[in-house]
């Protein structure tokens, strides 16, 4: 038992760290691209998506302050994550600070884990992805055929001459006394949108961890532009109708009706967890610390900086969308467009499903990047096969992982619905969240000389509160999500005793270390 929970050597780390050549990972990012992987990962689904439906069902016009509580919660882990990424510069992310600190089987539950959070989270935006694309594309009268634009057993509809998903329409041909029998319908058999989302983001982070940033970048140039535009548009509208604008915000805090989450302070709570899935991507910049030109410096700068800039442009958002039109209206999948409808400016709509096409599309890139740097550490320490660690000597990037990783999402993806997804990447994120917090406080007490580049301030309040926070909102989530999750560790474990445990860099160290005192 011992083995299994021996920490990684620090001194192990920085050597790794400190490697270069052409079988390792290139030092290519500044602040300026780690500060736009976290927007880019950030800004997604939760902005275009998860505001309308959090505030309509949950904390109407004080979505605002759920916003700030989920964005502080964050900040708790985000301080810890800067801490760990400054003074281990490695990649890996959670999976390498756990090793350091709890040891190699809390490093295996976390590593495989965050399968969990970038894989599968990955997968889940290419799902919301094709929805944008196809709705997109049907504005300009171009239809894909309809059995491949979703998940297998997606009933669709023919709708005004559109291709919808009969649970979305539903509530509208409800609303117009519309039959879904008399309207021409398929099942969908395969998402091939989602499915080529994920070969093309694959293909880049193949080519070059300086191309995905540099592409990375632009998309994020893009989308902000895009958001910022709306910010504009809304504030011009709710200035010029200000009587409007005060109907929708009253009341700010809808009151309670009894029900636990449904309006009131209890409401702002639950909608502060809803609302947690649009801050899952900022941690992700810590697995590009290997590939960071100043990891020391900069790393903290890209986490902390995208956390910020994220929380400032959500509160503007749900402000002013609960502003422009009232809450009750905003359960919709396109809660911003409606928003925009609503000012007058009709090409808006258009410039919204762009704006979410790309940043659901730089989400997608963040993600795996994050996961085949995971796998990439993992086989470094032998706890997987070595080809998930072969550097391509050309690109420097680790090719065979990004490959491997790309064409399960991508299957993932086309095949399996988007709500199971969903909650599979929080519960995963969150418990990453745990262990890292758990870390920095563990780290300062065993090794409290180590020279910090960045300090987590207030230790251990930051890191309690950090577990704190994160364990109330996996206590929230439902029960099959923790049955997902107990079965996914179980196969884990089955991986990890039949071939992690026999190949393991640091026993194998261990082992060697014991013989020679044994012999002296």
């Amino acid at each position: 038992m011992a083995d299994l929970l021996k920490t990684k050597p620090l001194d192990m780390l920085r050597e790794e760290a400190e490697e270069a050549g052409e079988h390792t990972l290139k030092r290519a990012l500044g602040p300026v691209n780690l500060i736009t992987l976290g927007i880019g990962a950030i800004i997604g689904a939760g902005i275009f998506v998860l505001t309308g439906a959090a505030a309509a069902q949950y904390a109407g016009p004080a979505i605002v302050l759920s916003f700030i509580v989920a964005g502080v919660g964050c900040v708790f882990a985000g301080l810890c994550y800067s801490e760990f990424a400054s003074l281990i510069p490695i990649a890996g992310s959670a999976y390498t600070y756990g090793y350091a600190t709890l040891g190699e089987l809390f490093a295996w539950i976390i590593g495989w884990d965050l399968i969990l959070e970038y894989a599968f989270g990955a997968a889940t935006v290419a799902s919301g992805w094709s929805g944008y694309v196809v709705s997109f594309l049907q504005d300009f009268g171009v239809h894909i055929p309809p059995q491949l634009i979703a998940t297998p057993g997606t009933a669709l509809v023919l709708y005004h001459s559109r291709w919808e998903r009969l649970a979305t329409i539903l509530p509208t041909l409800q609303k117009h006394g519309v039959d879904p029998g008399s309207l021409p319908h398929v099942t969908a058999v395969f998402n091939i949108v989602a499915f080529l989302a994920i070969a093309a983001v694959t293909t880049i982070l193949v080519i070059g961890i300086k191309e995905s940033a540099d592409f990375n970048s632009a998309i994020v140039i893009v989308k902000v532009a895009i958001v910022l535009v709306f910010i504009g548009i809304a504030a011009r509208y709710v200035l010029a109708h200000p009587a409007i604008a005060t109907a929708n915000w009253h009341p700010f805090i809808p009151p309670n009706g009894g029900d636990f989450g449904k309006y009131g302070w209890s409401g702002i709570a639950r909608a502060a967890g809803v609302i947690f899935f649009a801050y899952i991507g900022f941690d992700a910049v810590s697995t590009a610390a290997q590939e960071a030109k100043n990891p020391q410096k900069d790393m903290p700068i890209g986490i902390l900086g995208s956390l910020v800039i994220c929380t400032v442009l959500y509160i503007l958002v749900s402000g002013l969308l609960t502003g422009v039109v009232s809450y009750t209206t905003l359960n919709v999948p396109d809660p911003v467009a409606v928003g925009i409808d609503a000012t007058g400016v009709r090409w808006g709509s258009i410039l919204v499903k762009l704006g979410a096409i790309a940043g659901l599309g730089s989400v997608m890139l963040v993600m795996l990047l994050g996961q085949s740097r995971v796998f990439f550490s993992m086989s470094r320490d032998g706890l997987l096969p070595q080809w998930a660690g072969a550097v391509h000597p050309r690109f420097r990037t680790p090719y065979i992982s990004s490959i491997t990783v790309g064409i399960f999402v991508a299957f993932f993806a086309a095949l399996i619905p988007i709500g199971i997804l969903g909650e599979l990447v929080s519960i995963g994120t969150l418990l990453a969240f745990v262990i890292v917090c758990a870390g920095v406080w563990v780290l300062r007490v065993r090794r409290p000389e180590l020279p910090r580049p960045f300090k987590t301030p207030l230790v251990p309040l930051v890191p309690i509160l950090g577990i704190v926070v994160s364990g109330l909102m996996m206590v929230s989530l439902p029960g099959d999500t923790w049955l997902r999750l107990l079965v996914w560790l179980v196969i884990g474990m089955v991986i990890y005793f039949s071939y992690g445990a026999r190949h393991s860099r640091v026993q194998a160290a261990g082992k060697a270390a014991s013989n020679r005192a044994t012999a002296d």
